[in-house]
């Protein structure tokens, strides 16, 4: 009898020992996943400043394109307020006889050939200085560094003299020329850092399989690099298409104005017609280029910005 009851109820041993753990020393009371209170103060100021930052920025754009749509005495008689009828005459008079179709051609024309020229060059450029050792290569890498620490300020004089020697003067192809130079040293920065992220074994592959240089860069490495060209890409057009020194010293023919010129033009005219409206038209155009190449290339911008760390 004591015996069945011995098996029947053993006698605890160590490894029949229980732990009786309550709600207090468990994972949800102290444990990894809950939120301190410094934390969510933190996350609250920094959604409190974003959403701050957003609407200083997104608030003068809409206000510009509601203005825009306006006519003159509503622009000054009640600026806030939305447009009781939609003004389209605003852009075809700014189009037209402020001659904004002109300077949106010239400035098409330029920052497209400066743009295409820049990336070509600069891409190969960086690729040589990423990927081969050469006496110099340090030396030339650094220059063009130096290059953007260089203000433009000091420049336009000398380059004055240069490019009028050169004949190339108030012309389109002679701008073009400027705005590779001076977008360059940048390109060639950026871009020497994503080739250095890129997987050397492809390119070693392909020259296993009898590739040339020239062929493995326009056929390998510039597809890799696509990400990074197209950041690049993005930061040029804006400084480009938004530059007014360097045209207003090179480009003194007004009828191979920029957009930059041709908005300075349309505001000093202001003091005598009073067309403000029209105005606002032409900066709504001038600043819709922009703004669309941002918002369809945003994903692409990041991806290239982040790559270098995701080596």
């Amino acid at each position: 009898m004591s015996i069945e009851k011995t098996a029947e109820q053993p006698a605890p041993g160590p490894a029949d020992s229980r732990v009786h753990v309550t709600k207090a020393d468990g994972p949800t009371a102290g444990g990894p996943h809950t939120r301190k209170p410094e934390g969510k103060v933190l996350d609250v100021f920094s959604h409190g400043i974003l959403v701050l930052w957003a609407v200083m920025v997104v608030l003068p754009l809409v206000w510009a394109v509601m203005t825009s749509f306006k006519d003159d005495s509503s622009i000054f008689g009640s600026p806030w307020s939305l447009p009781d009828t939609l003004h389209f005459d605003n852009w075809s008079r700014a189009w037209t006889e402020a001659n904004m179709s002109d300077y949106f051609l010239n400035t098409v024309l330029v920052v497209g050939g400066s743009l295409v020229g820049t990336l070509v060059l600069g891409s190969m450029a960086a690729y040589v200085l990423a990927r081969f050792d050469f006496p110099g290569n340090r030396f030339i890498y650094y220059l063009f560094i130096g290059g953007m620490s260089f203000p433009i300020m000091l420049a336009l004089v000398p380059l004055f003299y240069v490019v009028n020697n050169m004949g190339l003067l108030n012309s389109i192809h002679g701008l073009i020329l400027v705005y590779i130079a001076y977008s360059l040293p940048f390109t060639v920065f950026f871009l020497t850092a994503f080739f250095r992220t890129l997987p050397t074994s492809v390119a070693e592959a392909a020259f296993v399989d009898g590739a040339s240089h020239s062929r493995t860069f326009f056929q390998i490495m510039l597809p890799m690099a696509k990400p990074g060209l197209i950041s690049v890409g993005i930061f040029n057009f804006l400084g480009q298409w938004n530059q007014y020194m360097l045209p207003t010293v090179l480009n003194t023919d007004p009828d191979q104005r920029v957009l930059t010129q041709g908005l300075v033009q349309l505001a000093v005219s202001q003091g005598y017609k009073g067309d403000w409206s029209g105005l606002f038209a032409g900066l709504v155009m001038a600043m819709l280029p922009v703004l669309a190449a941002y918002i369809v290339f945003q994903r692409q911008v990041v991806q290239g910005l982040t790559a270098g760390a995701l080596k």
